[in-house]
Order: structure tokens, then sequence, then C-alpha cells
């Protein structure tokens, strides 16, 4: 658990060898030492068991053996400015001394948490990080109270225990004021590391207040609530008020005023804190918030407190933007606009009408990423329909094994037509399991089949049904739906193919014209025979059934989706105020 300058908690690594080198190093009566749990420029933090009172606690001592006189006072003022604010979030001092060899140490309470900035950086939820920074607010009002200046307010330096607990961290640079002796005692906190280290100016660059960059002699409690205000931005906009690194010198001098909602405009800042922290950035340090000031600003919030007339002006001019918007062209900006402004006034009606339009009326021209996830979902819902295409296919095989009791003419068609449904199923399988099978072999080999069947009982009989139902297939594939001509022209190649193959003489004759009218016979089972007739009703029959089946399943697809559509729209109207654009 870091501190800025320190540590102070339970380390993770390297224990054993800290709790070594503090034994052997140092010794004081009570105190059985562990392991060294922070170091600063200065001193270091060592976490101990207290003997006699059987407790955890962390000794600071410095970390030089003959430490200067301008050292050893601005350590022993540490200790006391921090053992003289009684404050819940402020860490008690227990015991101040001096070791055997004359160097001075401090006793304060051990901490076991998270620090502040260790929240920040995994995203944690905003309203416990608010929760937190009103008691930090409190504290830094207690000092300030006491005309004492932190000077250092990061989130690093704010520590947040397992219970509730919240703690303000390294009083090491603090100012008390009056006092001309701390005015002289500058750090700075470097900019790679965010350490606090002997240097030319005070504080960590990315939270000091300009006149504090500056090296002012004026530098007092606004100081502070700008570090504050910083803090606030960072917990409202999900990024730091100004870079990290050396780039937050000229960031904070630049004087520009940048609010969290401009900054993290996809983020929902409210606009009370939004115009708390811009006001406790100022960068007059006489037009800002005192601490309490700031924290009760927070906690009105938290309260429940809100400026209505001030969020329905915003929620206005939100309205505004997304209505230009949406008459340009520009769907999504108009969106968040709208969405903004329903979040700002959750009664503003034109907002949530436009939000219900644009969700529910489906644009000329969709959007790249829309485009996209259509295609996604499209290609799923192909691969699985050639799964439910495989069975059917794979029945065929069963009917073989009464062939020999159906009075095979000619096996060699018949292997034919086998072959045929073989290929069908192999494509269907890898275009459901492995990969997309490409649309032209899917097409063909759709075609294929229908000429295969043909050999049954002619183009006549099975060959319009199968075709039919191998339509309904592939005419949802996108590549397919979107082009008209593919399905006239594979309907012309597949039913005429097996006439212009028989006229040619390529395939055998399986139909004729007489007196009677068209005579169909196939080239596959002996006509006339007994079970003949069973075979072709049989057949028949079957192939509807399966077609049927088929467009049923298509049919509960588009069904499964309007549902899904209106129980969208439905669940929309109960979201936003009273809409007109429920579609029906």
């Amino acid at each position: 658990m870091t501190t800025g300058d320190d540590t102070i908690g339970a380390a993770d690594t390297e224990a054993e060898a800290g709790r070594s080198s503090a034994q052997r190093s140092w010794a004081l009566e009570g105190y059985d030492f562990k392991e060294v749990i922070g170091k600063g420029g200065m001193g270091e933090v060592v976490l101990a068991r207290d003997t006699r009172m059987e407790r955890d606690v962390a000794i600071k001592r410095m970390l030089s053996e003959a430490p200067s006189a301008e050292s050893e006072a601005r350590f022993l003022r540490e200790a006391k400015i921090q053992a003289r604010l009684d404050h819940p979030s402020i860490v008690p001092v227990h015991e101040l001394g001096v070791d055997e060899n004359g160097r001075p140490y401090f006793v304060m309470k051990r901490l076991v948490g998270t620090t502040l900035q260790a929240k920040l950086d995994a995203g944690a939820p905003m309203r416990p990080l608010l929760r937190a920074l009103v008691d930090v607010c409190q504290a830094v009002d207690r000092a300030h109270s006491y005309g004492i200046v932190h000077r250092d307010l990061k989130p690093s330096n704010i520590m947040l225990g397992d219970y509730g607990e919240v703690y303000v961290l390294d009083w090491g640079v603090a100012r008390v004021i009056g006092d001309r002796a701390s005015v002289a005692d500058f750090t700075v906190a470097s900019p790679s590391d965010g350490g606090t280290k002997t240097g030319q100016m005070l504080g960590t660059p990315g939270y000091m207040a300009p006149e504090q960059m500056l090296g002012q002699d004026v530098v007092g409690p606004p100081a502070d609530v700008y570090a504050l205000g910083a803090i606030l931005f960072e917990i409202l906009a999900g990024v730091t008020l100004h870079p990290r690194g050396h780039d937050a010198i000229p960031s904070t001098l630049s004087n520009a005023e940048v609010t969290p909602s401009k900054r993290a405009v996809d983020r929902p800042v409210p606009p009370e804190l939004d115009l708390l922290c811009t006001a406790a950035l100022d960068t007059g340090s006489a037009q800002r918030p005192t601490a309490r000031a700031l924290g009760e600003g927070i906690q009105k919030y938290l309260d429940g407190d809100r400026d209505l007339e001030r969020r329905r002006e915003l929620a206005n001019i939100e309205l505004d933007g997304a209505q230009r918007a949406f008459g340009a062209g520009d769907r999504g900006q108009s969106m968040r606009h709208a969405g903004r402004a329903i979040y700002l006034d959750p009664a503003n009606t034109e907002a949530a009408e436009l939000a219900s339009r644009l969700v529910l009326e489906v644009p000329a021209t969709l959007p790249p990423e829309v485009e996209a996830r259509v295609a996604q979902e499209e290609l799923r819902q192909t691969r699985e329909r050639s799964g439910r295409a495989i069975p059917p296919f794979l029945a065929f095989f069963g009917f073989l094994l009464f062939a020999p009791v159906l009075g095979v003419h000619n096996w060699t068609s018949l292997l034919f037509v086998a072959v045929a449904m073989a290929v069908q199923i192999s494509i269907a399988y890898v275009n459901w399991k492995v990969r997309p099978v490409n649309i032209a072999l899917y097409v063909c080999s759709q075609a294929f089949v229908v000429f295969a069947f043909s050999r049954f009982a002619g183009p006549f009989v099975f060959t319009p049904v199968l075709a039919c139902g191998i339509l309904l297939s592939f005419t949802s594939v996108p590549y397919v739906n979107d082009r008209p001509w593919v399905v006239v022209v594979w309907c012309a190649g597949a039913m005429l193919a097996p006439y212009l193959l028989e006229y040619s003489g390529i395939a055998a004759q399986t139909w004729h014209l007489d007196a009677s009218g068209i005579v169909s016979y196939g080239s596959v089972f002996t006509h006339g025979h007994v079970v003949d007739r069973i075979g072709a009703i049989s057949g028949n029959i079957a192939i509807v059934v399966v077609c049927g089946l088929f467009a049923r399943g298509i049919a509960r697809d588009r069904r499964i989706a309007q549902r899904s559509l209106f129980a969208q729209a439905w669940h929309l109207e109960q979201l936003l105020p009273k809409t007109r654009t429920m579609p029906g």
C-alpha cells in the first residue's frame, strides 16, 4: 500500500529480506521489527510488532545515519503535524522518539487497504470513490482549520481501508501557515515515478495548483482544493486532468479550462459535480471553494440533491445537438446526444421520441459496424440451416436399404444419385461446422442434386418439389438474396439441365409425350414393378414434408427475430417517457 513517499501496509514481495535488514540494522525496546514496507526520499517505514500492546504498527525512521539538522527538523515536523490533526481520516501517531543512535522515529497505526490510485486504475465504480473523496475533503478541511496545508494531495496518497476507512497519507511536505521555514522546504514529485524527492518545486505535477507550481509564497488551502478538484476530475472523467510526466507542467500553467463532461463525452458526468469540479480547478485561487464546501457539494449529490433547472438546460442543449446530428445523417452522434439528454432529464419526451425513432427505424444505409454484425448473424443462420439439411439427405441412404425390393433397373443411375447426396452432405457439414463454403460451389452442388433426382422419375415428379425446397435454403444466403438474377439463372439452369442432357443423349430418357399426355418413367427402377407405386407416392410425400419442415424452420427464425424486435421496442417504451414510435 503506497503513500507517495512511503509504503504503509503488508508487502507482497521480498518480505523476508526486508525483515532481516530491519532486524540487523535497528533495535527499539518494546518492538519486534519485521519487513521494510516502504521507502521514500528521506525515510523508510518498517512493519513492527508492539510487544506491550500486542498490535502491529508502522514505524517511520530516517534513512540517513547522519541526517542534517534541516532534515531532522522536517522529519519531526511531519510527525508533529500528523499527530496534531485529530481526524478519523488522518493516520494517528502513537509515539515520537529518538533511537539509540540519536535518529528520530515515530510510530503510526498500521494500515491495510488499497490506494485510491489503484482503485482508479482498476476502473472502480464512481459512487464509492466519491464517498471516499468526501472523507478526504473533511480531513483536509480539518487540517486547514489548524493552518496546515498538505501540498501533495494525489490518489496515491489516499488509502481506502478494507472496512470503509479512508486515510490521507504523507504529510511530509505539509506547510504550516505562518511558518517561514516550511515555505523554504522545496520538494518535487518525480514525474516519472510519482515519488516525492528533493528538488525544485513542491508537490506532484498534475495535481499541483498553478500558484504552487510557480513557487509562490502565498500557497495556502486553495492549493489543496485544486488538488482535490484534480482528483475529482479523474473520478468523473476516468482520465487524469493533466498528462503524466513532464507534460503536466505546461498543461497546468496553460490555464486551459477543461471540464470532465467535455473531456469524457461518453461518460455520464453529473452536471452538479461537473460544475463543482470546474470551480475547484479555477485558475484564480480566491475563486475556489473551500475543502469543506467541496465535500459538502459532493455529499449533496450522493444524497440525491439535483439542480433540476440546470439539468433541463443541459438536456435541451444535448437535444439540439441530437436533432442537428440526425438532420446531417449522423445517427450515432445523434443517439449519443439524445441519450445524454434523457440521462439529464428523464422527462424530456422529445429526446425520448428521437431515441426511439433512432432505435426502431432502420435507415436506408446502415453503419459499417452494423452491416458487419448483420452479415455475421446471417452467416450464423445460413450455417445453422446447413446443419438442418443434413438429416434429410442422410435419410436417402436409409431408403437405399430397400433398393433391392424396389426393382432397380439401373444401378449406375442410382449410384450417381447416391454420389450427389454424399457430396451435398459433405458440403453442408463443412459449411455448418468447419467454414463457410464458396457460394458458387454451394449453388452448383444444389443444381447437381436437382439433376440427379430427375433420374428417379423424370423432371416432372420429384424434381420440381425438390427444387423449391432447395430454393428455400439458398435464397436466404445474403449473396443470393441481394442478387435476384442468381435465383432466375439457377432455376433455369437446374430445371433445363435434365431436358438438355436427355435431348443430347448424354442422359437416359425419362419422359415422353404421347396421346395421353406426359409420360414420366425415370431411369432407375423397373417400370411397372409392384413396389414402384408405393415408392413413388412415399418419396413424393417425403420430399414435400421435408420442404415443409424446412420452410417452417425459416418462418420460425423470422418469427423469433420479429418477436425480439417488438420486445425490445416495448422495453424501450417502458424505459423512456411515453413515445409514439412503437412499430406496427
